[in-house]
């Protein structure tokens, strides 16, 4: 068995067609278009056109499934770290291991949002220094999970955006959290 294929060649139809899909591709940056190849005249009657169908038009972007996150209003947060608004509901995950605070994350927002609450206080801890503990115990991990669990699709539903509280309501140990409205809530 040989290693190299056998090609048959293009039939003059096939070879029209094929300069006609070659005429109408933008070539690549840097590359020469192809080209094209002398036509055989074997018979007097021309060829029939061929149209080839425009290419189809680029679908409308389709709305996002899940809304994106945003910033926290300003005001809202100044007002939070003035303490001249206060929190709607607070959870505290000390303590907890990850799939506990993943758990107890998403039930406490579903009834946040279920009960009205605008801004709620989530907080995760700061992790403390590694002393006493093991090689390979990590610290502070519910402080990089949480923010991780506030951005997966599964919370857009429930969350519109979070920020690092202010130092009263626990700094980098803690978020504010803006909950979305409940459809069909007025």
């Amino acid at each position: 068995m040989s290693k190299h294929r056998r090609f048959r060649p293009l039939s003059p139809e096939e070879r029209r067609l094929w300069g006609q899909v070659a005429r109408s591709v933008k070539p690549l940056k840097g590359k020469l278009p192809p080209e094209p190849e002398p036509e055989e005249r074997q018979s007097t009657a021309p060829a029939p056109e061929i149209v080839l169908p425009p290419p189809p038009a680029a679908a409308p972007a389709k709305k996002p499934a899940v809304p994106p996150l945003a910033p926290l209003e300003r005001k809202t947060v100044k007002a939070l770290r003035r303490g001249t608004r206060a929190v709607d509901s607070v959870i505290d995950l000390h303590g907890m291991r990850q799939d506990e605070a993943h758990f107890a994350l998403l039930n406490f927002l579903h009834r946040a949002q279920r009960s009205g609450c605008g801004v709620v206080l989530v907080i995760t801890g700061k992790g403390g220094a590694a002393g006493g503990y093991g090689l390979f115990e990590e610290r502070g991990v519910l402080r990089r999970m949480v923010p991780h669990w506030l951005r997966l699709p599964e919370l857009r539903s429930l969350v519109v955006g979070f920020e690092e509280a202010s130092p009263q309501h626990g700094g980098s140990g803690a978020l504010y959290v803006r909950l979305r409205r409940r459809r069909g809530a007025g």
